[in-house]
């Protein structure tokens, strides 16, 4: 073949891919001033919010007593930029892909209000991830330190990850909430969506292959174990044969339930205060509090 003859496939095939049957569905027409969100800048906004929530384990290994205050305001300057440029791409990507009309408030204040409110939140997911720090060191005799958990187990970094998301998500931004879930996602193994709700002391053991459900609603002091799925067993469609998004669809674990390895826990049922379900179980009815669920011998 010539030149001539190839310079021929690339063009037929620009014209093919250039086809707007060809994108349908796959195609996000940018606008002046209304980029998508950056998996890069997320990506820094995830170890600058590390590094002020566990001050000298992310970020700066020279911070001390001494110089915190200095350390955790850079920090949270550059957050805050970021935030503010990130949230603004999520809230224009959201309004556009929704078929909403514009709101009043411009997108970058409402971005900058935004991120102000989230940035007001870090105490207390300090506070919380602190009990989550406590839950893995005294559910686990292999731990030697605090410091171990923080550097060395996928579920702090899986649940730093859900409880800034999930801030995000509480706060009406698009997009960017599943996406910093899904970093830890691939990071860990541990897929938590940014809707689901988890309470306080809560840790996964090891981890791996862990999915939690978008209306999951967890309680206190839970403990899984890697390959638990709390998922959805089916849902209602429309008229028109399309699933109903947004209605309650995956389990409710109350405090102190303990779930084993690679368990299926499906649909809008409970498990009850202080229930334990053993591995390789598949629950779809509620259980009540105190129970064992365990295989049949």
């Amino acid at each position: 073949m010539t030149l001539l003859d190839y310079s021929y496939i690339l063009t037929d095939t620009v014209d093919k891919l250039s086809d707007n049957n060809s994108y349908r569905g796959l195609f996000h027409q940018h606008k002046d001033g209304e980029p998508l969100p950056s998996g890069k800048a997320l990506e820094e906004i995830i170890d600058l919010s590390r590094a002020i929530l566990f001050p000298g384990y992310f970020g700066k290994s020279n911070i001390n007593s001494q110089n915190i205050n200095y350390h955790i305001g850079v920090n949270l300057e550059r957050l805050f930029e970021l935030l503010i440029e990130q949230i603004q791409a999520g809230l224009c990507f959201g309004v556009e892909n929704s078929g909403m009309e514009t709101k009043n408030e411009p997108c970058r204040d409402t971005a900058a209000r935004i991120a102000s409110e989230f940035i007001s939140r870090l105490p207390e997911i300090r506070s919380v991830l602190a009990t989550d720090v406590e839950a893995a060191y005294y559910g686990d005799p292999a731990a030697t330190c605090f410091g171990e958990i923080i550097c060395c187990y996928p579920i702090i970094r899986a649940i730093t990850n859900y409880r800034i998301a999930h801030e995000l998500y509480t706060l009406n931004v698009p997009l960017i909430p599943r996406i910093i879930t899904e970093m830890a996602h691939s990071e860990t193994g541990i897929d938590i969506h940014p809707g689901a709700t988890i309470g306080h002391h809560f840790t996964i053991d090891h981890g791996t292959g862990v999915v939690i459900g978008a209306t999951c609603i967890i309680g206190n002091n839970v403990k899984l174990y890697q390959g638990v799925t709390l998922g959805a067993k089916s849902f209602p469609m429309d008229e028109n044969g399309n699933p109903i998004k947004g209605i309650p669809r995956h389990p409710i674990l109350e405090d102190d339930v303990v779930v084993y390895s690679n368990a299926t826990i499906l649909g809008r049922i409970t498990i009850g205060k202080g229930a334990t379900i053993g591995g390789n179980i598949w629950v779809t009815e509620s259980v009540p509090a105190g129970a064992r669920i365990v295989q049949r011998k």
